[in-house]
């Protein structure tokens, strides 16, 4: 599988669990500045966008280190959001 596909599987994966982390009503979410609660979560979401973006045009100069760096990124975005959706934190 290309690094360039991975990588954004791997983006599609994050993107599902932020939004299922934001939709869960966790109480850690209303710890948020007010700033951010305004945002909705979108701004974290820009964020999110913006590191995919990046893995993506790195792993597109065919360094396939890249995809798996962001695997990673991505491993531990999973755990979290398991901690957080299991309300184990």
């Amino acid at each position: 599988m290309p690094a360039l596909l991975l990588t954004f599987v791997f983006g599609v994966v994050n993107f599902g669990l932020h939004k299922a982390v934001l939709e869960s009503a966790h109480p850690m979410l209303g710890r948020l500045s007010p700033f951010a609660r305004r945002l909705g979560g979108k701004g974290s979401l820009v964020v999110e966008f913006l590191v995919l973006l990046g893995a993506m045009l790195l792993a597109g100069t065919g360094n396939s280190g890249w995809a798996w760096v962001y695997g990673g990124y991505t491993a531990v975005n999973a755990v979290a959001a398991w901690l957080i959706l299991t309300r184990r934190i």
